[in-house]
């Protein structure tokens, strides 16, 4: 059974950090892409962050220079670190790990920006 559970969501002031985790269970996980995606109210679904399994990144332009994702293979885990957090990056965030047609999603962690 697959899952991905993301961690470390919450409610963080303008200018904080935080930092998500996905822990991933029953893939390959060295193999998949991993990505980063949010769901703002309203809004769709928009990728955030993405990372190759040989560890090639990108980023959407909303992100460039603020957020860093990062993978641990022995851990089976991928990472978004977000800083100088604004009031429009709250959203829900979703882990997504691919591999060719395979393509499995957690249940999102809810981000938060708020004073």
């Amino acid at each position: 059974q697959v899952q991905l559970v993301e961690s470390g969501g919450g409610l963080v002031q303008p200018g904080g950090s935080l930092r998500l985790s996905c822990a991933a269970s029953g893939i390959r996980f060295s193999i998949y892409a991993m990505n980063w995606y949010r769901q703002a109210p309203g809004k769709q679904r928009e990728l955030v962050a993405g990372i190759t399994s040989d560890g090639s990144t990108n980023y959407a332009d909303s992100a460039k220079g603020r957020f860093t994702i990062s993978r641990d293979n022995a851990k089976n885990t991928v990472y978004l670190q977000m800083n100088s957090l604004k009031p429009e990056d709250t959203a829900v965030y979703y882990c997504n790990g691919r591999f060719f047609t395979d393509n499995y999603w957690g249940q999102g962690t809810q981000v938060t920006v708020s004073s």
